[in-house]
């Protein structure tokens, strides 16, 4: 067999030196191209696949009580969510994920088929971190965690109707936090972080927007006197079996809720408690009709007319009489007596009488000029302006029943502000929630935020229609009531003067006319009388064990209530003269001597 030597032709080595160069030159090109031309354009194609936008929830602002006490605060929490793009439904890690979240794993993958073409879907809000941390060190791709805050309120169902609720998105629902929800809400913030393929976040790249926290919003509450309304309230609700029932404290020389209270309660932590009926602020959405609470109004109209004066003489006779085929009635046959017994007395047929011989519309104009038929200006969410309709024709019978409270409706809070503006001789200001106290300074520091102004009461001051002089007599009858003789003896506060009136209201049928077995039990007043700081209205609907008379349900919980606010709030005594007053004071004295 012969060799054949092939010799190698010199183009072929250079054909092949050819295909080296233009390769070479190929990956010198590819390279300027990945590193210089298209270096922003596949910059961006890798960022976007590991950088990510995210959004920084930012926290509401604190409620506090007029100390500075948190009555709101927002805590961090988790929740978890799942991008179906990324997530495989057959991951066996998807058992585990629902055993620690406590829900049906089949639950969670319905969930994410329906929304299988989205990028974002909640499986579980407001978790606890340390419970979201636990999910998240499974590895599972698609599963991330996003945090958020939740509110909690930490004297749970005491101050539920005043400061109300947030929805899962952290939005006010009801009471202050709905009033006042752009002031407490948040602006959130962004940044940008890297997150590997199974979605955790790597490293932040940057902060995009700092977030903005909500401003902090101080009421004029005060918790120590708030606990102690909610806390007799219920008490009183539940001896007399009572429907429901609603106070207000108010602070009579800045027009200040100090306490607000309603039964039934409820917690505004627990959602099972989240129902319209537990939830309603009785105190400002509920009407009822004020009985003779009204009667103060009424006779500071007649002594403000210059027809009568305290001592002027009323005959009662029996202790009733007809108008127009209808009986008004006392409860006892007075005979004659003056216009301060009526006060005391609580004469329906004595005020009837008075009222007959006014005007007709004078007791309209004047009920109006307090306040009734419109809203108090608290700004509260739902707040009821009351019914006071003048009617085109006025009959004898329907001026004799206003002039003791029948024909129109009130809420607890109107009718606190009522005795509030008898208290300051006829000066009527606005209701207010927010703590007057440190309002200048907030509406200073907020006029330099340009999102939102500082929410705050309008101290516009008006007289009402009736003379000072008129309303301080009223006044001074309306001690009368709270001491011996009168008809509520139950309302009097060891060392300090009080000015009242009950009220024992028939309610409304709704076959017409009114029952004759359903009451209100109502006491309206103020104290100390010789210089007012505080009114109170005690409203119980329906009270159902025995007793019925605004004097024995309403009465003994005014009592109550303002003696402890009194004593809370350092107010000095008017009455010193009560004997037990007195041997306090000379107890007192023996111990430092």
């Amino acid at each position: 067999m012969s060799k054949v030597n092939h010799q190698i032709q010199p183009y072929r080595i250079n054909f092949i030196y050819l295909i080296l160069v233009v390769v070479c030159c190929a990956l010198i090109w590819r390279v300027l191209d990945l590193q210089v031309v298209n270096k922003e354009f596949l910059k961006g194609q890798g960022n976007a696949r590991v950088l990510r936008q995210l959004e920084v929830t930012a926290h509401r602002g604190m409620i506090t009580d007029r100390n500075g006490y948190p009555l709101a605060i927002s805590t961090p929490v988790s929740s978890i969510w799942i991008n179906p793009k990324e997530f495989e439904v057959d991951n066996k890690k998807i058992y585990q994920v629902a055993k620690l979240l406590k829900l049906n794993s089949q639950y969670i993958k319905n969930k994410i088929k329906k929304r299988a073409n989205k990028e974002f879907v909640y499986i579980k809000r407001r978790i606890n971190p340390d419970l979201a941390q636990r999910i998240l060190n499974l590895n599972v791709k698609g599963i991330h965690v996003q945090r958020e805050y939740r509110r909690y309120y930490p004297d749970g169902e005491i101050f539920g109707h005043v400061l109300g609720f947030t929805d899962v998105d952290d939005n006010g629902q009801e009471g202050m936090e709905l009033a006042y929800n752009e002031w407490l809400s948040g602006q959130s913030g962004r940044k940008r972080v890297v997150k590997d393929r199974l979605g955790r976040i790597i490293a932040i790249e940057e902060q995009i927007q700092a977030p903005q926290p909500g401003s902090d919003l101080s009421l004029s509450m005060d918790r120590r006197i708030q606990y102690l309304a909610y806390k007799e309230l219920k008490k009183t609700v539940q001896q007399h079996k009572a429907k429901s029932g609603s106070i207000v404290v108010l602070d009579i020389e800045t027009g200040e809720v100090i306490a607000m209270a309603s039964q039934p309660g409820f917690n505004p932590n627990r959602l099972q408690d989240r129902k319209s009926r537990l939830y309603r602020n009785r105190a400002i959405t509920d009407l009822f009709e004020p009985g003779s609470t009204m009667k103060p109004i009424s006779i500071a109209a007649a002594l403000n007319s210059g027809r009568y004066s305290p001592n002027t003489l009323i005959e009662t006779g029996d202790g009733w009489f007809m108008i127009n085929g209808k009986t008004i009635k006392d409860t006892h046959a007075y005979g004659t007596i003056d216009v301060s017994t009526v006060i005391q007395k609580s004469s329906n047929v004595g005020t009837s009488k008075i009222a007959l011989s006014l005007p007709k519309s004078l007791l309209w104009d004047t009920y109006y000029s307090f306040g009734f038929g419109s809203d108090t200006g608290s700004g509260f969410p739902g707040e009821s302006s009351g019914r006071l309709v003048r009617p085109r024709r006025v009959s004898k019978i329907e001026q004799a029943a206003l002039s003791f409270g029948y024909g129109m409706s009130v809420t607890n809070l109107q009718l606190a502000s009522a005795y509030g503006t008898i208290a300051r001789s006829g000066k009527k200001m606005p209701v207010t929630f927010l703590s007057q106290s440190d309002s200048d300074d907030k509406a200073e520091s907020a006029a330099l935020n340009t999102l939102t102004q500082y929410p705050i009461a309008q101290k516009t001051i008006a007289q009402v229609s009736l003379s000072s002089r008129s309303l301080k007599q009223v006044g001074k009858m309306m001690q009368s009531v709270a001491k011996p003789g009168g008809t509520a003896p139950q309302a009097a506060v060891t060392g300090y003067k009080v000015a009242g009136k009950t009220g024992t209201v028939k309610k409304a049928s709704s076959q017409g006319g009114y029952t004759k077995k359903k009451y209100s039990a109502v006491f309206a007043g103020y104290a100390p009388a010789s210089d007012p700081k505080m009114a109170i209205v005690v409203m119980i609907d329906e009270p159902d064990n025995g007793d019925y008379y605004g004097g024995l349900v309403a009465a003994p919980l005014f009592s109550t209530v303002m003696s402890g606010a009194l004593r809370l709030l350092n107010i000095d005594p008017d009455d010193i003269s009560q004997p037990d007053v007195v041997s306090q004071i000379e107890q007192h004295i023996g111990r430092q001597g």
